[in-house]
């Protein structure tokens, strides 16, 4: 306030002001000033005695604050708004809607293209309500949403009706969630239910009513909806129930489908016919009670009847399905609707292995089975006797020590060293180190030949050569041909006592048969397109050279024809090589003929001793089965003549062979007489014709003919000590 100068105030009076010339019931009330009536009391109010200003009006200031609240709340509301369509848009996007809700399903096609296995969920292709019947798409608005046309996301009259129905139930019997709300929960959001996640299903639900029509959104969830049977959508689960487009459902049809909603994997007529049916009952009556259709077509639906059983069910899973799912899905790329994808499987020789194994006579022995085209490609597989009872794929993940069917990399590092079939070495006993290996026969022939060394599985001759050429250049062999599993570096590994898987031993001895190496199992069908960073630096595949492969190819054979796995010659050239390892704890028999390469393994899983268990044996007979049929060839010499009351692997509390009470028992090599009295009498080794002709078609791995060794009497004892 501005004062003049009349009057220093000193005596007691005070300054003079402007505002005194104003009348004071004009003034505004200041209670900083003293000299105000309303401040200074009774001396300066009017004559009557009340405050001159008392009726004056209502200060303006108190609406204006009011006004600015609104305005700021308003505004408030719109940054919020803003913020919740933005965080909307990017949490939410419409086009998730469209996306399945869980990993859809890949379907494996075998090499002829017929379907061997589905993993994962069926989802069928998007439906479109506006092309539906109207007795489709009502069947499920009466039975889940009867007011989803005329609501805007939520239904508070059924959320009341739910809420009345569980109080008076005692518990959740009925939910109010909308068409709207079930499409937001299945596309956007978990299903934890707690009030934060509720809230955002509303908020969704109001997002997707703002900008989806209603056919819009009754389309998407009817391609997301669950339908038991891991099926996902209208479409799947019409031709999964019933074989049949949605179009083309029937009222009681699509009835049944409406009711899975509420309980899919307890209602799906698949496994609760009843169940299923009373459902159905139950959404007709609502589509009555809704007016979309008659009480006289209501009483005329019957019974919905699958047609489930014109659909041959596929595995979920196999051994072979387990193994190439990974890179079927990696090949697949994102997918957001069922696809398949073709496998190198052939039905036929899957078939043909399956009965192989079956025939194996095992009892609480495993046994795997993998059988390869030179160049990789898998066309058989098995990973134990019963994949519903194991899933555990023994040809694939076990890793178990490979024994003398090992010795193939010695011999190539031999091969490789100069040496050739007809090198002599000393079959007598050698130490090396603290380490003494020993012959499982405990035979020793003195300066014997590698090819016979190689057929006879001598274990001293194998620890002769690794000592000759070297432990690194035996590991150096093992990994070019495909070895990657950790291999110690100790003259040991000479009798594998390094584990291997048996795919990869397989495909080790594919390299020998294709005479390029690595040779890389897989399952899918090579893309032309396909081609890896780590080829183009490794040069891809590398070739044996001529010599070489003759060499090895001259040792299998003899192996296989002449020496410990004669009991697998076909009537075609055959290689191969058998492995027993320390106390018969695993048997296996790996080896080609034509074009198919094949490895069998037999064992516990729990890696106990299985007596009288070697490769010559059991896996011998396995593999030879499997590929006269396989091959439509025969074996080189009829099957031992067993008694039929004999298993020829059956063996008693001691691991011996149980024989007949009289009769005769061919086998192992041995002639044996039973008299009825129990006496055993001792015949000459079984098929000793070693001056037999062998005229047997040549194939082409039969490049050179070579001179045999005399056929050695032991079969399997190729195991390390």
């Amino acid at each position: 306030m501005r004062h003049f100068p009349f009057g220093s105030g000193d005596d007691g009076e005070r300054p003079f002001e402007l505002t005194d010339s104003i009348p004071a019931r004009d003034r505004r009330y200041d209670p900083r000033n003293p000299y105000d009536a309303r401040v200074r009391g009774d001396a300066y109010r009017d004559d009557e005695g009340d405050d001159p200003q008392d009726d004056a009006p209502e200060p303006p200031h108190r609406r204006i604050a009011w006004g600015s609240w609104i305005m700021r709340g308003f505004a408030t509301l719109i940054v919020l708004f803003i913020l919740a369509v933005a965080w909307l848009a990017i949490t939410a996007p419409l086009s998730k809607s469209l996306q399945p809700p869980t990993p859809p399903s890949v379907t494996l096609l075998a090499e002829d293209n017929t379907p061997i296995a589905r993993r994962g969920a069926i989802i069928g292709a998007p439906v479109d309500a506006t092309k539906l019947p109207k007795n489709v798409t009502n069947a499920f608005i009466a039975i889940e949403d009867r007011r989803f046309r005329n609501h805007w996301g939520i239904d508070p009259r059924g959320i009341l009706r739910a809420m009345f129905h569980n109080i008076r139930g005692g518990g959740v019997r009925e939910g109010g969630s909308t068409i709207t709300q079930q499409l937001a929960k299945n596309a956007f959001l978990d299903s934890d239910r707690t009030a934060a996640r509720k809230i955002r299903e509303v908020m969704i639900a109001f997002w997707l009513e703002a900008w989806l029509s209603k056919d819009q959104i009754l389309s998407r969830y009817l391609s997301a909806v669950y339908f038991g049977d891991n099926v996902y959508g209208l479409r799947a689960a019409a031709k999964h129930y019933f074989n049949r487009d949605p179009k083309d459902l029937s009222i009681g049809q699509a009835a049944m489908l409406a009711g899975l909603v509420k309980a899919p994997s307890r209602l799906a007529p698949t496994g609760n016919l009843k169940g299923a049916r009373d459902r159905q009952k139950l959404v007709v009556r609502a589509m009555a009670d809704a007016g979309f259709i008659d009480r006289d077509t209501a009483d005329d639906v019957r019974p919905a009847r699958l047609a489930a059983s014109r659909i041959t069910p596929l595995p979920n899973g196999t051994y072979f399905a387990d193994w190439v799912l990974p890179d079927a899905r990696d090949r697949a790329g994102e997918i957001v609707t069922e696809t398949t994808v073709r496998t190198t499987l052939d039905r036929r020789l899957q078939r043909l292995a399956e009965r192989a194994v079956a025939h194996a006579g095992l009892k609480t022995a495993q046994v795997a089975l993998v059988a390869m085209r030179p160049d990789g490609r898998v066309v058989a597989m098995v990973g134990g006797k019963n994949y519903a009872a194991s899933p555990f794929n023994r040809a694939t993940q076990a890793r178990r020590q490979p024994g003398s069917a090992f010795k193939l990399f010695v011999y190539l590092a031999a091969m490789r060293a100069g040496m050739t079939p007809d090198t002599l070495i000393e079959d007598e006993p050698v130490t090396i180190g603290d380490w003494s290996p020993k012959n499982s026969d405990g035979r020793y022939e003195g300066q014997i030949t590698l090819r016979h060394a190689f057929a006879k599985s001598s274990n001293v001759a194998a620890a002769r050569l690794i000592q000759k050429v070297g432990v690194a250049n035996v590991i150096k062999a093992a990994r070019d041909l495909g070895i990657s599993t950790p291999i110690p570096n100790e003259a040991t590994i000479a009798l594998g006592t390094s584990t291997v898987s048996l795919l990869e031993l397989t495909a080790a001895y594919a390299g020998i048969a294709a005479e390029t190496y690595p040779v890389r199992p897989h399952g899918l069908e090579a893309e032309p397109e396909e081609h890896h960073w780590y080829d183009a630096i490794s040069g891809k595949t590398h070739a044996l050279t001529s010599t070489e492969r003759a060499e090895m190819l001259d040792l299998l054979s003899a192996s296989a024809e002449t020496g410990t796995g004669r009991r697998a010659a076909l009537s075609i050239k055959t290689y191969g090589k058998t492995g027993t390892t320390q106390d018969n704890r695993d048997a296996l028999f790996m080896g080609f003929a034509d074009d198919l390469v094949v490895g069998v393994w037999v064992g516990n899983d729990d890696n106990t001793p299985n007596p009288g268990l070697s490769g010559g044996g059991v896996p011998a007979r396995v593999w030879r089965e499997f590929m006269t049929q396989a091959l439509g060839v025969g074996s080189a010499t009829p099957p031992d003549a067993v008694p039929a009351a004999v298993d020829p692997d059956a063996l008693d509390n001691d691991g011996n062979a149980i024989l007949p009470t009289g009769g005769d028992l061919d086998g192992m090599g041995l002639h044996l007489h039973v008299g009825p009295d129990g006496s055993i009498s001792l015949g000459g080794p079984e098929g000793d014709d070693r001056d037999r002709p062998r005229d047997r078609p040549r194939d082409r791995y039969d490049r050179d003919r070579y001179d045999r060794e005399a056929r050695p009497d032991d079969e399997g004892g190729d195991y390390e000590q």
